[in-house]
Order: C-alpha cells, then structure tokens, then sequence
C-alpha cells in the first residue's frame, strides 16, 4: 500500500511542499466562506497568503482539520494590534523541525511578496470624521478620502481575521 504522504525523502526526488500547499488550500476555503472579497484580487490574495502564512507557522495547524483552539489562536495572531508582522519574521528565520525545505521556500516567497507589494487603500486615519455625519459642516465623499501605498500585508491581515472570525 503507498503512503498516505509523500514528500520526497530520498536522493534525487522532488521534495512536495504539503504543509504550504494544505495552508494554503484552508486559507483559501475560510476566505470563499466568507464571500469577502473577489478571489481574482490582489486583495483576495494579499488575505490568502497572509493567512495561509499563519496557519503554516503555527506548529502542527496544517496535521489536519483545523481544531478549534486552533482557529481561536489565528483570531489572536491576526487581531488588529497584535505583533504578527514581527512573529511571522521570528518564525521564518527559525522554523519548525517539520518544515520541508520546499514548504519553506514557498512561505518565504509569499512573505517577500506580502512585504515587497503595495497596495493602494484608504487611508483610514486621514479620513477624519465619518462622511455620513461631517463634524464641520463640509460635505466630504468617500470617493476622495486619501488613498496611500501600503503594504499587501496590511490589508491582508485585517481580511484574513475577518475571514477566521466568521469561521
């Protein structure tokens, strides 16, 4: 009978990135649950990797289903003020013993392209007061709030614990 998995242990065989692909596929699935954002995005994207970078860090998150203290420690890690930027660095630089080194060079990419990609959002802390209820009396459209550069992380971290929290 073959293995249920197979990664690739000998000599001159392909290494097969399972954690980062299964990672990937669940971040994947909690944001299409959500129905948060169109999956032909950078946006989209920008939550998945961010996402799928998590739950891959978390040591153990990608054996299977994900338990539920488990999706309550992706709410933790991706909570607006929490030290995920800092973490993900943290783990990357010294990963678990069961990461493959093709699992690792796929995180890695997409922590590249999350920090190395910006796009362009609304700045909430411009924006000022609400634009249904001005506090001077001037009429501002949501239109022309201030937009900036930011990185992809940033909008898609937020999307990402939206999408955990809605699991």
């Amino acid at each position: 009978m073959p293995p249920e998995r197979h990664e690739g242990s000998g000599e001159g065989e392909l290494s097969v990135p399972m954690a980062w692909m299964y990672a990937e596929y669940l971040a994947d699935e909690l944001l299409r649950t959500g129905d948060l954002m169109e999956p032909a995005t950078l946006e989209y994207r920008a939550g998945r990797d961010a996402l799928a970078l998590t739950i891959f860090l978390l040591d153990g998150a990608v054996a299977g289903r994900l338990p539920a203290a488990r999706v309550d420690e992706l709410r933790l890690l991706t909570a607006y003020g929490a030290s995920w930027r800092g973490w993900v660095c943290e783990r990357l630089h010294a990963p678990a013993r069961s990461c493959t080194g093709a699992d690792l060079a796929l995180a890695r990419a997409a922590w590249r392209w999350l920090e190395e990609t910006e796009l362009l959002a609304a700045d909430l802390e411009a924006i000022g007061p609400p634009p249904w209820g001005p506090a001077d009396g001037a009429e501002r459209d949501v239109e022309e709030a201030v937009q900036v550069w930011t990185p992809a992380w940033q909008l898609g971290l937020p999307l990402g614990h939206l999408a955990v929290h809605l699991y």
